[in-house]
């Protein structure tokens, strides 16, 4: 007959115990922190990227005075409503990111990002102008036909997905690690 000899198995049940913990994370409750984290590093990356306009002020016997501060666009990411972002009274981006609302479909999670001043729009992709026209607010007279884009949502967002697959690989490795490490 022949012996096989002892074997120690308690390494190995241990293992076991630490992937059946593994398998009852809550996927759901991660995605939707890399959701969160994802949409603050977009909105750092698109705040700093976003134009500021002067302005406008008016000059009443000699001073100058401001009607309306510039800012407005850049405010709109982490705003509500386009008044919330005129009047100044925003959250910081990791704030807001933390009260903005995930979806899921099917299996894909869904935050939105998005900037509710009228002319965001016409600042991210261009807009076309009337040569010659004179613009009272900006006491000009305008020149080009076409206004390029600023591109500051586009470029973030190809700037945020090319870091993607080492920002989720970085977030994946430390929650295994904190599920085999605190077992």
């Amino acid at each position: 007959m022949i012996k096989w000899g002892k074997c120690d198995f308690s390494e190995l049940e241990e293992l076991e115990k630490k992937m059946e913990k593994l398998a009852k994370i809550d996927i759901e409750r991660f995605c939707q922190e890399v959701a969160r984290e994802l949409a603050a590093r977009l909105l750092a990356k698109v705040i700093p990227r976003t134009p500021v306009g002067e302005g406008s002020f008016e000059t009443i016997e000699g001073k100058r005075y401001t009607i309306k501060s510039g800012g407005t666009l850049r405010r709109g990411w982490t705003a509500n409503s386009e008044d919330e972002a005129e009047s100044g009274s925003v959250p910081d981006a990791t704030t807001y990111a933390k009260s903005l609302k995930i979806l899921r479909l099917g299996n894909n999670f869904v935050i939105v990002v998005e900037n509710p001043v009228k002319y965001a729009s016409y600042v991210e992709y261009g807009h076309r102008q009337e040569p010659g026209r004179y613009v009272p607010a900006l006491g000009k007279r305008l020149k080009a036909s076409w206004v390029e884009g600023k591109y500051m949502l586009t470029i973030s967002e190809k700037e945020l997905e090319s870091q993607l697959p080492a920002l989720l690989e970085r977030k994946m490795k430390k929650y295994i690690e904190e599920c085999f490490n605190n077992g």
